[in-house]
């Protein structure tokens, strides 16, 4: 069980490694019993970190633990990159994990009202004034970090590490994109295939984990700050080199590269 001695050490540990891009062969210390104390693991790396946060990561944790079946990590400026016609290199940690992810990206236009501590699926709708598609990037110097559970997950910024704007979803309000076919290509290869609406609530479900989440742990949300909704189509490893291609409906399409951290 992890103790509050061994939070800013594990924290620690994360960040260094992820700053000097070496590989964490094994957890730098005692598994997080609980997602309080993971989170609070991830409360410090933030703050060692030192970097602007312009957004969030949602996972899903399957089974649920503790009654609660997403997780969360922070997505940082400078590892966030718009879709363009020469796609972005977006980085892994080589010895580490690394993987991509078809998401769609919904970026917040108002933020919770303060105090505010529950949301329905129609307030959380109303907080949104955006729907990208996107790609996100998955990876940790830690590569068992899938492997022990949801909170060495959350310990390690959710294992984030970047996100590829995508193009915008037209008229997202009225158009039913939870049922869009999803696909993921890695080298042209079709690596899985899936529906929003076969995760849990589909992304307005995961904004409004968001939110809760947010006021429960005192976190300022802005306007502008994107969310990460879930791995559309799984979650799947890449290596350095690899080209990944995410395609929602076959009529929006967002691309990155692969290199190492």
């Amino acid at each position: 069980m992890t103790s509050d001695s061994q939070t800013p050490h594990i924290a620690r540990a994360f960040v260094e490694a992820r700053r000097a891009a070496t590989p964490l062969p094994d957890f730098p210390g005692a598994i997080p019993a609980t997602l309080d104390a993971a989170y609070a693991i991830q409360n410090v790396a933030i703050e060692l970190a030192g970097q602007r946060v312009v957004g969030w990561k949602v996972g899903r944790i399957n089974p649920p633990v503790e009654g609660v079946d997403r997780l969360a990590g922070p997505i940082f400026a400078q590892q966030v990159f718009a879709a363009a016609a020469t796609p972005p290199v977006m980085p892994i940690y080589a010895g580490g994990f690394g993987a991509a992810e078809a998401e769609f990206l919904l970026r917040i236009g108002t933020a919770p009202a303060e105090g505010q501590k529950d949301f329905t699926p129609d307030e959380a709708h109303a907080l949104i004034d955006a729907v990208h598609i996107g790609i996100e990037i998955a990876s940790s110097p830690f590569p068992g970090i899938n492997d022990l559970g949801p909170t060495v997950t959350i310990a390690d910024f959710g294992n984030n590490n970047g996100l590829v704007i995508g193009a915008a979803i037209d008229g997202w309000r009225t158009v039913d994109f939870n049922h869009w076919p999803v696909a993921l290509h890695v080298n042209g290869e079709v690596c899985g295939e899936g529906i929003a609406a076969d995760m849990l609530d589909g992304p307005i479900g995961a904004a409004r984990f968001l939110f809760r989440h947010a006021a429960a742990r005192g976190i300022k949300l802005s306007p502008g700050d994107w969310i990460s909704t879930g791995a559309v189509t799984g979650v799947h490893p890449v290596t350095v080199g690899d080209r990944i291609e995410a395609r929602f409906d076959d009529r929006l399409s967002v691309s990155c590269t692969i290199e190492a951290q």
